[in-house]
């Protein structure tokens, strides 16, 4: 039997949050012992979790509640997050060169590895006449990352919250991505990986249908058919899905749409 009421407006366009979503995301423990290894000397012994969850805590101490770390404005410019970082660093008593360590890694792609399903998704997205666009909370320009693993050409656009002073969960920067890939926001389907930055794009000032993902944090594990999976049912096309996706993916797009927690 085919599932009752009325159809979802096409999806015409497809927006993907980048860390997270798309790349892998490094857990705060890590972040913590990578930069410990940056610093560490010949002398020093190998630093491990426990060191790195002690660095953590003073490191969460110093930035206090609400974080100021994830302030809304901490990504709108590189210098922007580069001071809220290093007057939490400097609150926290942290060694300059320990400091820097930490910035480094957070501004290092190279800790972002695709998805083992990415190109494959992008690519067949681009070739079914989907419009794709990146829409990121990001400090630098990510551009360069899609140009080595040869995705560049399949971006329509991007976003970047550094480029444009503005940053999820701020509802402006979701209506300035439709207004680059010139669709509406019925039609445009997010994705992402936290509810309370990208699932605002499935409130009432948006309106965008949403699929959130689980965190990537292994380059290995394939998410992203559930974005194939999701389209696939907005168009009615059971013979791209088993009947459990399909069914599992229209229940998605209905339960995220305006319902998507606010961040607090």
């Amino acid at each position: 039997m085919h599932p009752k009421g009325p159809r979802p407006d096409p999806i015409k366009a497809v927006v993907f949050d980048w860390r997270g979503t798309l790349v892998t995301e490094l857990t705060p423990e890590d972040w913590a012992l990578e930069a410990l290894k940056r610093v560490r000397t010949d002398a020093d012994p190998e630093p491990g979790h426990d060191a790195a969850v002690a660095l953590l805590q003073q490191i969460r101490t110093a930035a206090g509640q609400p974080n100021r770390l994830q302030s809304p404005q901490g990504n709108t410019s590189y210098q922007r997050h580069r001071d809220t970082y290093f007057e939490v660093f400097e609150d926290a008593g942290l060694a300059p060169d320990l400091a820097e360590a930490l910035f480094d890694v957070d501004s290092d792609p190279g800790y972002n590895t695709f998805a083992v399903d990415a190109a494959d998704t992008l690519n067949a997205l681009a070739e079914n006449g989907y419009r794709i666009g990146i829409l990121s909370n990001i400090h630098f320009d990510i551009r360069d990352c899609f140009k080595q693993a040869q995705l560049l050409d399949v971006i329509d656009e991007f976003v970047l919250s550094n480029e444009e002073g503005i940053q999820k969960p701020d509802p402006a920067i979701f209506r300035l991505i439709l207004d680059r890939l010139d669709t509406p926001a019925e039609q445009t389907l997010m994705v992402g990986d936290r509810s309370n930055r990208d699932g605002v794009a499935a409130d009432p000032g948006v309106r965008m249908p949403t699929l959130l993902v689980p965190t990537l944090s292994d380059p290995g594990h394939r998410r992203l058919h559930l974005v194939m999976n999701t389209i696939g049912a907005n168009q009615g096309l059971r013979s791209l899905l088993p009947n459990r996706s399909l069914h599992k993916a229209r229940r998605t797009i209905g339960r995220l749409v305006g319902t998507a927690p606010a961040m607090t």
